[in-house]
């Protein structure tokens, strides 16, 4: 049997700092006395815009507000300054503005348009309030394993990185991807309990069902073939196969009901599938690259899909038509998670960004602009890479992120940071929190599942 690790993670409870506030008086006129006054001044105001007084920058131009509260990416004003095209980049003919002096206008948009040091932000406070649930009344004990069949997984020379991971919300049962099977671990004693056989390929994807009693896997191989396979956990029998696709899956979910299946790939085409027929309810058909993660809101009304160009769009889970389009993440969306209550949606992307997202009206309420920074500072062979992993919501609210920094940290309803654990030696792939928030994990490169805390 393989057991759990207990690893010597560095745990510490530091917050990762703030962005320091940044005021039109103090920082940003000046960048703007020196690079746009004389075309957007006082004497002249090309397209309408001011920029030489506060008021006049929140006003805008003809071409509608040229910044917005919190959320740069959709401030007219910092688009034009960041655009890759010299044709459309401001100041034309000229070379881009500094970056720190860019950073300084992204800090001042993202901290709320604060004129002065005594002025407030003009961001929207967002309810982040968790609003718990009522759990679901099981007969029974809690779905675990009891009669699995009989089965010895491959022999590998080395072992497979941990690409799917989930922990049952129902019991002390973690579910862990290997090599053409699926293991399935008890979370209190840390010891394998069994193996589920998946021929089909390599599990891209695992979910346990909201109450516990199915456990969905899809994968695959690559360029050849991709499935979703539905097992009950308490037997490891095969329920039912959805699915036929010409490549790998890399993204799945199963709805709260257990009705239906989404699916999506390097299609770029998310597929709605019911589970009791096989049938293809829908076809969504708005993403312009493979789609990176799927996941269904616990209430079941919204599902949430996201790609490689950082696009996220919310769906209405059972007409398939399109409910929002979140626009904030400018690279590959790596994962994407629920809150219990259905009221936020995180995302963690290759950018750097978390978010927590309203799902009422698709405001990031909670914006994290670096929660994994690069291990070490740029050097000799390029900039080193950081970004989100993988994400996961507990039972309270809690959000516990893995990053290409080597670390997992652990954050509560309001963005704070509670836990930083952090390992030199192991990039963490997968995250889990199990059912009753005691237990956190995390899953390595090398193949090893580590408990964070509640590990004996």
């Amino acid at each position: 049997m393989r057991p759990l690790l207990l690893f010597p993670f560095l745990i510490t409870t530091a917050s990762v700092a703030a962005d320091p506030v940044i005021t039109y008086d103090e920082h940003i006129k000046p960048i703007f006395r020196e690079h746009c006054l004389k075309c957007h001044g006082d004497d002249e105001q090309k397209a309408d815009l001011n920029l030489a007084n506060f008021t006049a920058v929140l006003k805008g131009g003809s071409g509608d507000k040229a910044v917005v509260a919190g959320r740069a990416s959709q401030s007219l004003l910092f688009t034009a300054i960041t655009a890759e095209e010299d044709a459309e980049r401001m100041p034309p003919k000229k070379a881009p503005l500094p970056a720190p002096q860019i950073e300084l206008i992204r800090q001042w948009i993202q901290g709320g348009l604060r004129e002065s040091s005594a002025s407030k932000s003009l961001v929207v406070e967002r309810d982040t309030t968790f609003n718990p649930t009522a759990e679901i009344k099981l007969d029974g004990p809690p779905p675990m394993p009891e009669s699995l069949p009989s089965f010895t997984p491959p022999t590998l020379k080395r072992p497979l990185p941990i690409i799917a991971m989930a922990a049952s919300p129902r019991a002390p049962l973690i579910a862990v991807a290997g090599h053409e099977h699926i293991r399935l671990l008890d979370a209190t004693t840390q010891q394998q309990i069994g193996a589920l056989a998946f021929p089909e390929g390599q599990p891209n994807v695992i979910r346990f069902s909201a109450d516990g009693r199915l456990l969905m896997v899809a994968g695959g191989k690559p360029v050849q073939s991709g499935s979703v396979v539905l097992f009950d956990v308490k037997t490891g029998k095969r329920l039912t196969t959805i699915g036929d696709e010409t490549d790998a899956i890399l993204a799945g979910d199963l709805s709260p009901d257990q009705q239906l299946v989404a699916l999506g790939g390097s299609g770029k085409v998310v597929k709605i599938y019911g589970t009791t027929d096989g049938k293809l309810r829908h076809k969504l058909t708005k993403h312009t690259d493979w789609i990176t993660a799927l996941a269904f809101s616990p209430d079941g009304k919204k599902l949430a899909s996201s790609d490689r160009a950082g696009g996220i769009h919310l769906w209405d889970a059972t007409g398939g038509g399109i409910l929002l389009s979140l626009s904030e993440h400018k690279a590959a969306v790596r994962a994407l998670a629920w809150r219990s209550d259905s009221k936020m949606l995180a995302s963690g992307g290759e950018d750097g960004l978390l978010i927590w997202w309203d799902a009422k009206d698709g405001w990031p309420a909670i914006t994290k602009t670096n929660a994994h920074p690069p291990a070490r500072p740029q050097g000799t062979y390029g900039k080193i890479p950081n970004g989100i992993l993988a994400l996961v919501f507990g039972p309270k609210g809690e959000l516990l992120s893995a990053g290409r920094d080597n670390h997992v940290r652990l954050w509560n309803t309001s963005g704070g940071q509670v836990q930083d654990f952090h390992s030199e030696a192991v990039l963490p792939l997968q995250t889990s929190i199990t059912f009753d928030g005691k237990g956190l994990f995390s899953g390595g490169a090398d193949g090893v599942v580590r408990a964070l805390a509640g590990g004996h």
